[in-house]
Formats: C-alpha cells, sequence, structure tokens
C-alpha cells in the first residue's frame, strides 16, 4: 500500500508546473533564466562541430526529398517546358542560396540561433511575431511530411506482403485515413521519434547517412528512366504553350516556387549554422544548393517523364510511380529511400526549427529537445495531417502563400546586419528585454514599417489563392513572384529608414561576443555573466556620449 501510495505522489508531483522547469543551468548573458537557457546561448567552441563536409551533406540531404522531386510539375502545369523550368529552379536556388550564406554567416560568426538574433532587427518584443509563426508553420509542416513518411513506409510493407493492399479498413470513410494508412503512420512516428532526441551536433550524421545512401538510388532511377524511355519521348518533348507577358510572369512564377521551397530556411539558418567550425565552413552552401536542387528536379521530370510513356498517366508523386512497379525488391529499396529522406528533411527543417523556436516562447521549460518532442505530439498528432490534406485545401494554399512573410523576414534580417549595422552587434543586449535592442516599447518600428510596406499588396493574391473564385486582377501578378517582391521591397524600404532614423542606441563601435569579453575557460560560468554585463553597459555609455 505504502509503494502504491509513494509512486502515486510522485507522478502527481508532475501535474505542479514547477516540476517540469529545467534544471538550473546559468545562462552567460541573460538576467534570469526566464529569459533564456542553455540551448539557447550562443554555441561554446568545443560543441562548434558541424565542418564544410557536413553542410555539403545536409543539403544533399535537404535536396533529395518528394517536394523537391515534384518541384518542376507546377511549372509544367502551368505550361512551361522542361527548358524553360529548369533554369527557373537553377536561378531560384542561386538566389536563396545568397541569402542563405548572408543570414547564415551571422550564426556563423556570433554562434546564435535565429530567435535571439531577431531581436536585433525586429525589436526584443516584436521578434516574437516571427517566432511564433515559424513555430505553427514548423509543426504544419511537420505533420504534412510525416504523413509523406507513412506512405513510404505503406508502399515498403506492401512490396513484402501484397495483400496489405487489401487489408480491411475498420475506420468509417470520414476518418479520411484508412487503418492501414493509420498503422503505417503510426510506423513511420516511432521511427521518426528517437531521431529526435538526438541533439543537434549530433543529428548531422543522420544527414551523411542520408547523403550517401539516397542519391545513389534516385540516380538509378534517373538511368532506369533513360533506358526505359528515350530522352525525346514523354515530358521532355513537350514545347511551352506560353509566350509574350504571360510566359514572362509564368517564368516568375516557377521562380517564386523554386524560392519559396526552402524560404523558411533562409531565414532560420543560423540555427544550423551556429555549430560551424567557423564562418568558412559553410560558405559551400553557395555552390551546392543550386547544384543539388537543380539536379533532383531534372531526376523528377526525367523519371515522371519515363513513367508517362511507360503508364500512360503523368505520376509527378514518386511514390504513385513506384506503387505500378512489378519488382517488388525495387519497389522496397526506393521506398526506403524515400522513408530515409523524409526522415532527413522533417528532422532538418521542422522539428528541430520549432524546437529552436520554441525555446524562446519558454526558456524555463522547453530545451531542444523537450521542444521536437512537443513538435513531434502537436505537429503529428493534434493538426491530423491526413484531415488537413483531405479537405482543407484552402488552408494548405494558405500555408504554401505564407511566403508573403517570409522573403519580407529575410530581407530585413540580412539589411540589419550587412548594410544598417555592418556587422558590429551586441550580442549579450539580444538577451536583455530591456536592452539596447528594445528600440520603442519592443518593436522596432522601421521593422514594421517594411512587414507593413512589403506584405499588403501579396495579400490580396494569397486570398485568391486560398479561394479561386475570388478574381483580384492584376494583383495576382504580384503574387506570382511574392517571396521576390517581399524580399527587395522590404529590404529597400528598411535601409531607407534605417539610415534617415538611425536607432543609435543599437550601435556600437565593434562587435560584441563572448569571446570578445574574456578569454575561454578563464573566467567561472557565474562570473562571467557579470563580464558582459558590464562590457555592454561601457559600450551604451560610449555610443551615449
Amino acid at each position: 500500500m505504502s509503494t502504491a501510495t509513494s509512486a502515486l505522489k510522485r507522478a502527481s508531483a508532475y501535474t505542479r508546473p514547477s516540476a517540469w522547469v529545467l534544471e538550473p543551468q546559468s545562462s552567460t548573458f541573460a538576467p534570469n533564466s526566464r529569459w533564456s537557457n542553455k540551448d539557447m546561448d550562443p554555441v561554446p567552441p568545443k560543441e562548434r562541430t558541424w565542418s564544410t563536409f557536413n553542410y555539403i551533406a545536409y543539403w544533399v540531404s535537404d535536396a533529395t526529398n518528394v517536394a523537391v522531386w515534384e518541384l518542376a510539375s507546377s511549372m509544367l502545369a502551368i505550361g512551361l517546358s522542361w527548358r524553360q523550368a529548369l533554369p527557373a529552379i537553377a536561378v531560384g536556388h542561386i538566389i536563396i542560396s545568397c541569402v542563405m550564406v548572408l543570414n547564415g554567416t551571422i550564426g556563423a560568426r556570433l554562434h546564435v540561433g535565429f530567435p535571439v538574433l531577431n531581436r536585433s532587427s525586429f525589436g526584443f518584443w516584436f521578434s516574437y511575431f516571427s517566432v511564433v509563426s515559424r513555430v505553427v508553420l514548423s509543426m504544419f509542416w511537420f505533420g504534412i511530411q510525416t504523413y509523406t513518411g507513412s506512405e513510404c513506409v505503406y508502399q515498403m510493407l506492401k512490396a513484402i506482403w501484397p495483400s496489405l493492399a487489401h487489408l480491411h479498413n475498420g475506420l468509417p470513410e470520414g476518418a479520411h485515413i484508412t487503418t492501414a494508412g493509420m498503422m503505417c503512420y503510426f510506423l513511420y512516428w516511432l521511427i521518426q521519434f528517437p531521431l529526435m532526441l538526438v541533439s543537434p551536433q549530433k543529428i548531422r550524421w543522420l544527414f551523411v547517412v542520408k547523403a550517401f545512401v539516397v542519391p545513389p538510388a534516385w540516380l538509378a532511377m534517373l538511368i532506369w528512366a533513360f533506358v526505359k524511355v528515350p530522352s525525346s519521348e514523354g515530358l521532355f518533348k513537350q514545347h511551352s504553350t506560353l509566350s509574350g507577358s504571360a510566359m514572362s510572369y509564368a517564368w516568375l512564377s516557377a521562380l517564386n516556387s523554386a524560392l519559396g521551397i526552402y524560404s523558411t530556411l533562409a531565414v532560420n539558418i543560423p540555427d544550423f549554422t551556429r555549430y560551424a567550425k567557423n564562418e568558412r565552413a559553410q560558405y559551400v552552401q553557395l555552390f551546392i544548393i543550386p547544384v543539388a536542387f537543380t539536379l533532383v528536379g531534372f531526376i523528377g521530370i526525367a523519371v515522371t517523364s519515363a513513367g508517362m510513356s511507360l503508364y500512360g498517366d503523368v505520376l509527378w508523386d514518386p511514390l504513385q510511380l513506384i506503387d505500378r512497379w512489378d519488382n517488388r525488391a525495387a519497389a522496397f529499396f526506393a521506398s526506403l529511400t524515400f522513408v530515409l529522406a523524409t526522415l532527413g528533411t522533417n528532422i532538418s527543417a521542422n522539428s528541430l526549427s520549432a524546437a529552436n523556436d520554441m525555446t524562446v516562447l519558454f526558456p524555463r521549460y522547453i530545451n531542444i529537445r523537450r521542444g521536437q518532442v512537443l513538435c513531434a505530439i502537436l505537429g503529428g498528432w493534434a493538426l491530423c495531417p491526413w484531415e488537413i490534406l483531405a479537405s482543407a485545401q484552402g488552408f494548405l494554399s494558405f500555408m504554401n502563400g505564407y511566403t508573403v512573410f517570409l522573403g519580407p523576414f529575410a530581407g530585413i534580417m540580412v539589411v540589419d546586419y550587412w548594410i544598417v549595422h555592418k556587422g558590429k552587434v551586441d550580442v549579450p543586449a539580444m538577451y536583455k528585454p530591456h536592452g539596447r535592442y528594445r528600440y520603442t516599447f519592443g518593436f522596432n518600428w522601421r521593422a514594421v514599417a517594411a512587414i507593413l510596406v512589403s506584405v499588403p499588396p501579396n495579400m490580396p493574391g494569397l486570398i485568391s489563392s486560398i479561394n479561386p473564385k475570388i478574381d483580384v486582377g492584376g494583383a495576382m501578378k504580384i503574387f506570382n513572384f511574392a517571396w521576390l517582391f517581399g524580399f527587395v521591397t522590404a529590404s529597400v524600404v528598411y535601409a531607407v529608414l534605417s539610415i534617415a532614423f538611425p536607432a543609435k542606441e543599437t550601435f556600437v563601435p565593434e562587435v560584441i561576443t563572448s569571446e570578445d569579453v574574456v578569454p575561454e575557460d578563464s573566467v567561472p560560468h557565474s562570473e562571467l555573466s557579470s563580464h558582459v554585463e558590464k562590457r555592454s553597459v561601457e559600450e551604451e555609455i560610449k555610443v551615449v556620449a
């Protein structure tokens, strides 16, 4: 009886919020644990483990996913030929790689994640707008990608046991998922969950494995496509059905699709570059991003073209193509590569991003590991992705159209660090709610103005994409290149306002980081905070003077 009572008491203790407070970990910069924890602080030198090779593996890993495979489908669907679609993919990823390196270098230099860095440009409190947006977006896409992974598991199991296709469905039609589908979804979720408990420093090895396994398998599918069907047939013989201005706007729309597919990472890439051994390690992104993504886009076109000739249908979804194969062994191993592809992408682009953002929202209770667990539960189950895919196409269109915000976010971050402050920022002040980056009541009105100028012109197009029955006339043309419009407009507006009306309190004569404050490991952790505070205050006095 006493054992049961004590067990009950221990269990009931976890119902109190105080039981979930993280173990005390003194933060280097924040006034107290309410504003930061160990995962939010600048990455110490011993944990900066990502090399150039790791960033190559990371992007090869991210390029090999179903969404990139299908990237060209939307371009051909609006009337472009493959000869016009591939340059759009290449140019789009050249642009996004430049933004990726510009924002990535900030993380590699300062070793701080996106949610904290964002405070220097948006203001301490306004930065939460972009952080909350990223949390919702990441959890939403986590659920969608998990459902995609479950379809890969289904193809694997069906290749072993073909009778799975005829498994009795005990769920009602309104559930929008079958018994077999739910089983495969749960299995994929179980496979994925342990990997979400791995630290960002060590998860890089998953990307290395994926980079060595998936691309060779997809190249094998490319070879299969050219062996089975001559390149002169299928999609390759398709010519553009557009001309003049219609062609120009269609190409810009295709460019926007290429920009939008990883526009989220262009904003929060510091979450990964903060672990770089040095800032040069991540420069390779300039080369590897456009090459890897253009190659995968070409593979998608070539294999789909072969499927069109062999099966008579345009099968952009590679899993539908695999479903037509008679060779069960080939179907199994091809599906396995897509499982691995989806795993790497979902962790890198969604769960880690959501977890980093959650640490900022509730630093006393959430670290990166707990954040990923919450993402797995909320994004994987609470959002019911099969319901969204089956009956919420308007909501899906809205989430796709969320790039209207991401372009301005990226532009403001680039301009603030490189043009306005010229790389001279105060890292300790980013952790203080009443520090130099408080601006006006926690809002940088210049960033607010840039958002208000760059986002509204795209809203009519976004509304029309959600409900095509609403005719917005020429406004749809702007939405066709929403990311590019938002990025350029917000960058120009923010730069002009920041130069014309400078926030003088945010300027420092030189960058302030933890390495600049004290020699590494020479001061106890508790004393380090006071050293940093003193240095930051001294710089504020210099600026005022």
